[in-house]
Formats: structure tokens, C-alpha cells, sequence
């Protein structure tokens, strides 16, 4: 007869089970997702969420610039 193991979440010879890797991924994943959504819940987090969407139309129209004076340069 083997060994039951002493913890249930390995096996005897002190391999962690399937089930233990799948539970201990969702719950990092789950927190991850909840930290997440608490940070947006934030001023600082809406703040830099709002900071980096300003950065990106500051780009886009940059670009939109840079691309309007090569159109220019051509013709």
C-alpha cells in the first residue's frame, strides 16, 4: 500500500497536482484582474490611463503632421 501523501495538493513523491497548478493560476489571475479593476477605480489610476490616451493623440496627430509635410515636400 503507498504512502498517502501529507499534503493533498502532491502527490507522494512531492509533485503538485494538476488541480493544485489550475487553482493556484486562477487565483493569481483572479487577483490580478481585481487589482486591475480597483486601479481603474483610482484618480491615479484614471489619471494615467488618461495621460497615456492624451499621449496617444498627441502621436496621432504628430504623425498626421509629419505625414501632411512629406505630402507637401513632393509635390
Amino acid at each position: 500500500m503507498p504512502d498517502e501523501p501529507d499534503d493533498p495538493d502532491y502527490t507522494v513523491s512531492g509533485v503538485p497536482t494538476f488541480e493544485s497548478v489550475r487553482d493556484k493560476i486562477e487565483s493569481r489571475y483572479e487577483t490580478s484582474v481585481g487589482a486591475s479593476e480597483l486601479d481603474a477605480e483610482t484618480p491615479e489610476g484614471r489619471s494615467v490611463d488618461e495621460q497615456f490616451e492624451a499621449r496617444q493623440r498627441a502621436a496621432a496627430e504628430r504623425l498626421a503632421q509629419i505625414r501632411e509635410s512629406m505630402r507637401d515636400d513632393t509635390h
